[in-house]
């Protein structure tokens, strides 16, 4: 049992998990991972989240690592979102999940409506 935070974890895959679980975070690492990104950039290519999720979603990467966040010092101020090393690193294993998921969609979904 691991334990980070305040919340217990059944193993470290349960911890790695966390840090990209949910609808949005893995999207928007995906969409980082081919360079950095305005805010209203990864809202509108990720079409669906609303400002208040992106934000905390941002926020929650931030804080784990796995993205930075720059603002330049302009008028109107310019925030760009980018992977870390972090999360240049763990990349690599969504793309075997996303590879996983393209070669067994149509089994697994198959599958599933049997009765």
């Amino acid at each position: 049992m691991l334990e980070h935070n305040g919340k217990k974890f059944v193993c470290h895959i349960d911890w790695g998990m966390e840090l990209v679980r949910g609808k949005w975070k893995s999207v928007i690492l995906c969409h980082l991972s081919d360079g950095p990104k305005r805010f209203l950039e990864l809202q509108r290519i990720t079409s669906g989240v609303s400002q208040k999720v992106l934000t905390q979603k941002l926020n929650e990467m931030e804080q784990h690592g796995l993205i930075l966040k720059k603002t330049y010092p302009e008028v109107p101020p310019r925030v760009e979102y980018e992977l870390t090393e972090l999360g240049k690193e763990l990349f690599p294993a969504l793309q075997l999940l996303e590879s996983w998921s393209i070669k067994y969609f149509d089994q697994v979904t198959q599958e599933s409506v049997k009765p």
